[in-house]
C-alpha cells in the first residue's frame, strides 16, 4: 500500500504542464491491436495501466519499444498471435475489455476475464460491452472464470442505439466497426473531450467516423488500418486539478491548455466557489480573491448545486475536485453525481478534517463549507478523483495530514506528487503498513 503524507497550508504558484489522459491513451493504445502497421505515441504517461496493456501486447507477440523518459511508445503488431484458451488479459483493469474487438477483428476470439473493474464507483456491468459485441456478430460462451467470444470475421455492422451514454461502449463500438463490413451507426454515443480524442486517433489510422463530439456517430468500415504519428493532448481532468489546488490554497497555479473551447461550462463550476479561470496564450490560470465563498444563487430557499452527468454535463469523474472545494467555501452546495452508485460514500473522511457534508442518498451529497478545519489521517476508497480530492483538502490545511491507500494517484497520473511539489506543495510518499 501506498500512503500521501501532506504538509499542508502553502499556497501553490507557478506554473506546470499535465500529463496526457488516462481515458484517451488507454483506447488507443488498445486501437492499435487493430492496424499491422507501425504506430507512434507521443506523451504515453507512466502509469500502472499503460504497462499492464504493454506487457499483455509483448506476451502476444508484439513489437513494443517503450521510453518513459520521452514518452513515445512505439508498438508494432505484426506477427501477434492470440489463444482465448491460453492467453489472458489484464484483470482489475476496466480498461482491458477494450482489447476485445482487436481480438475479435484479427484473430475470431477474444475473452473477458470475471474481475474486469475500475474505480470502486458501484457497480460496473459488462453487459452493455458484450451486446455491442454481440451485434457485430459474436458468439459469446460463458466459461467458470470469464467469456469467451468467437466470431466470423468480416464483423457485421448494425445500428445500435445505448441505453446511456457510457464512454467505453462507445469506444468499443467504433473499435468494432472500424474494420466491420458495411456502415454502422451509433446512437446515443458519449462524446467527452477523451473519446473525440481517440476518434481522431482512429481517423488518423483510415478509420471513417462521422460525428465526432456528438451523440451520433456514423462509422464506414474499411478492409484495413494503416500506421500513425500521434500526439496525445493534455489531461482536462489534470488541467482542472491543477487549478482547483491554486484556489483550495489561496495560490495563483497556470496550467498549460491546448482546447479551452471544452472548459466554459467548468469555468462557470468554479465560479459557483468565487474561483475566475482565465484562459491565455495556450495557458489556464486560476484567480481568487480572498477566502473562497459560495455564490448565492438568485432563487431563493435553494442551494446552489453542481450536476454531474455524461459530458457536456459536468463529467462525473470532476466532481470530488469540486467537492474539495465545496468543504473549504463558506456557504452550501448540493453535489449530485448522476452516473454512479458507490461514488458518494466517503463524507466521514471529510469529517475527520472537520468538514461538514451530509449524504443525502448514494447520489448526492451536501458540503456546508467554511467550518474550521484541523490535519487528520484519512483513508481513502479505491476512487482516483477521491483520493486527489482527500490530498487537496489537506494541502489546505496547515500542518501534517496522512491519506492512507492513495495509490489510486499514481493509477491516473504519473509523477502526481512531484509534479505539485513543483508548485511548492510538500508531499511524499510512504509505502507499506
Amino acid at each position: 500500500m501506498s500512503h500521501l503524507i501532506v504538509h499542508g497550508g502553502t499556497p501553490l504558484s507557478g506554473r506546470i504542464v499535465p500529463s496526457a489522459n488516462k481515458n484517451a491513451v488507454l483506447p488507443i493504445l488498445c486501437a492499435t491491436l487493430l492496424t499491422r502497421q507501425p504506430v507512434r505515441l507521443r506523451g504515453v504517461p507512466e502509469i500502472t495501466d499503460v504497462k499492464k496493456i504493454v506487457e499483455v501486447f509483448r506476451k502476444l507477440g508484439s513489437k513494443v519499444e517503450l521510453d518513459f523518459k520521452t514518452g513515445i511508445l512505439d508498438v508494432h503488431h505484426e506477427h501477434t498471435h492470440f489463444d482465448p484458451n491460453v492467453d489472458r488479459l489484464p484483470e482489475e483493469m476496466r480498461s482491458s475489455i477494450m482489447l476485445v474487438p482487436g481480438l475479435m477483428a484479427r484473430f475470431g476470439a477474444a475473452r473477458i476475464e470475471d474481475d474486469v473493474k475500475g474505480c470502486t464507483l458501484g457497480a460496473r456491468e459488462i453487459d452493455p460491452h458484450v451486446e455491442v459485441f454481440e451485434r457485430f456478430g459474436a458468439q459469446v460462451e460463458r466459461l467458470p472464470d470469464g467469456l469467451i467470444l468467437r466470431v466470423h470475421r468480416p464483423l457485421t455492422a448494425n445500428a445500435h442505439w445505448t441505453d446511456y451514454a457510457s464512454v467505453t461502449t462507445t469506444e468499443n463500438f467504433v473499435l468494432c466497426a472500424a474494420l466491420a463490413d458495411g456502415v454502422s451507426t451509433l446512437t446515443n454515443a458519449a462524446s467527452e473531450p477523451h473519446v473525440q480524442e481517440f476518434c481522431n486517433f482512429m481517423s488518423m489510422l483510415g478509420a471513417r467516423i462521422e460525428g465526432h463530439g456528438t451523440s451520433k456517430l456514423k462509422i464506414t468500415g474499411v478492409d484495413e488500418l494503416g500506421g500513425a504519428d500521434y500526439t496525445f493532448t493534455e489531461d482536462f481532468h489534470e488541467i482542472v486539478t491543477f487549478l482547483a489546488l491554486g484556489a483550495i490554497t489561496g495560490g495563483d497555479v497556470q496550467v498549460k491548455n491546448g482546447a479551452p473551447e471544452m472548459f466554459p461550462l467548468l469555468d462557470r463550476t468554479f465560479a459557483k466557489f468565487g474561483v475566475q479561470i482565465v484562459h491565455e496564450g495556450g495557458w489556464s490560470r486560476c484567480v481568487t480573491n480572498g477566502p473562497l465563498k459560495v455564490k448565492e444563487p438568485f432563487t431563493r430557499n435553494i442551494l446552489q448545486k453542481v450536476e454531474a452527468a455524461p459530458w457536456p454535463y459536468v463529467p462525473v469523474d470532476l466532481l470530488p475536485i469540486f467537492v474539495a472545494l465545496g468543504v473549504k467555501a463558506e456557504g452550501s452546495v448540493m453535489f449530485w453525481n448522476k452516473v454512479y452508485d458507490g461514488a458518494m460514500g466517503w463524507t466521514s473522511e471529510l469529517a475527520k478534517f472537520g468538514g461538514h457534508a451530509f449524504l443525502s442518498d448514494p447520489h448526492r451529497m451536501i458540503t456546508f463549507g467554511g467550518k474550521p478545519l484541523s490535519p487528520a489521517e484519512v483513508e481513502s476508497p479505491y476512487i482516483i478523483r477521491v483520493a486527489i480530492a482527500l490530498l487537496m483538502v489537506a494541502a489546505s490545511i496547515p500542518g501534517k495530514s496522512v491519506i492512507r491507500n492513495a495509490t489510486p494517484i499514481r493509477r491516473a497520473h504519473p509523477n502526481f506528487v512531484e509534479h505539485i511539489g513543483e508548485l511548492g506543495a510538500r508531499m511524499e510518499w510512504v509505502e507499506g503498513d
